[in-house]
């Protein structure tokens, strides 16, 4: 592969990882929540890598090829965030209180698999984004290439996220207030997304 497509990729990869969305809400939230960053964010990694695993299999283009499929993705990713987001809203957390707040390892896990497994925008993200940086005459097969592309967007993502999930702590820690306002946010943005996703299958 060459090394100026590998940069190419990295450099889009990287701006749509520092887009604020669920995926960031979520890590704030755990973040909050005390000691539940890391399963959080390996949940979100794993959504992801489903969603590699899809594209690269080749099952994405087939997938894409049944709107009703996808929308059905859509709406169940949807329904899920909306659930989440208003379940933060209802229970806001603060630094100090989310100590207290412990929950599983797999239930954060599994929150975070099902936030970003769920999502349609990151298997389009995969879909649209993997095949326009990889070379049919390269020395790698194509699918090797995306799994390489997708293994550095995989780790840029976990380092990103864990230090939004652990700095969202650290800098909230003295605020307790803020934290909650922060809360409250978190939760607000993923219902916003969640209804702009339903409105754009039912418009």
């Amino acid at each position: 592969m060459e090394m100026s497509i590998v940069v190419g990729f990295w450099v889009v990869s990287f701006l749509l990882i520092i887009t604020p969305g669920a995926d960031w809400a979520y890590a704030i939230s755990a973040g909050i929540n005390g000691r539940r960053v890391i399963p959080a964010v390996m949940g979100l990694m794993s959504g992801h890598l489903l969603a590699t695993v899809i594209v690269v299999a080749g099952v994405g283009v087939l997938i894409a090829g049944h709107p009703l499929a996808l929308s059905l993705l859509t709406v169940s990713g949807a329904l899920y965030l909306l659930w989440l987001g208003v379940t933060i809203l209802r229970h806001p957390a603060t630094v100090n209180a989310g100590d207290q707040q412990t929950g599983s390892w797999n239930t954060w896990a599994i929150k975070g698999l099902c936030i970003s497994g769920l999502n349609p925008k990151v298997f389009l993200l995969f879909l649209a984004l993997l095949p326009q940086f990889t070379d049919p005459k390269g020395s790698w097969s194509v699918p090797l290439q995306m799994s390489a592309l997708a293994v550095m967007h995989l780790f840029t993502c976990t380092l990103i996220y864990l230090l939004v999930g652990y700095g969202s702590r650290a800098i909230l820690a003295a605020r307790p207030q803020a934290a909650r306002r922060v809360s409250i946010a978190s939760g607000g943005i993923m219902v916003v997304i969640s209804l702009l996703l339903i409105y754009g299958q039912f418009r």
